[in-house]
């Protein structure tokens, strides 16, 4: 999956519903473009890392599309802040706050 990532020139995301959006995630770590829908936990996920579009609303999903692919700065800026944020969510942190928590729990 993560060869498809790297190779991949952008990740469209037109879900309707996201629990969480790893996969928006993993391309962001691979410094691959995302566009994300608004709907579910995307937006809070990718912040302003990613170009959003209304997964509902064909003409903007192809908008965020063609801007994406014909604006060679934006695509460049995207990278880089999908980088950014991704680096933001570690598997470490995550596994020392539920660490911390259930510790709490206990105690």
């Amino acid at each position: 999956r993560l060869e498809l990532l790297n190779r991949a020139t952008a990740l469209i995301i037109p879900s309707l519903w996201e629990g969480f959006g790893l996969p928006a995630l993993e391309a962001m770590a691979c410094g691959t473009p995302v566009l994300a829908s608004t709907a579910g936990a995307l937006p809070e996920v990718v912040g302003p890392a990613a170009l959003p579009f209304n997964p509902t609303d064909l003409a903007e999903m192809a908008a965020a599309m063609a801007q994406i692919f014909s604006d060679a700065e934006l695509f460049r800026q995207l990278a880089g802040a999908g980088l950014e944020r991704a680096a933001l969510f570690s598997w470490a942190d995550t596994a020392a706050a539920l660490q911390e928590r259930l510790e709490n729990l206990v105690s």
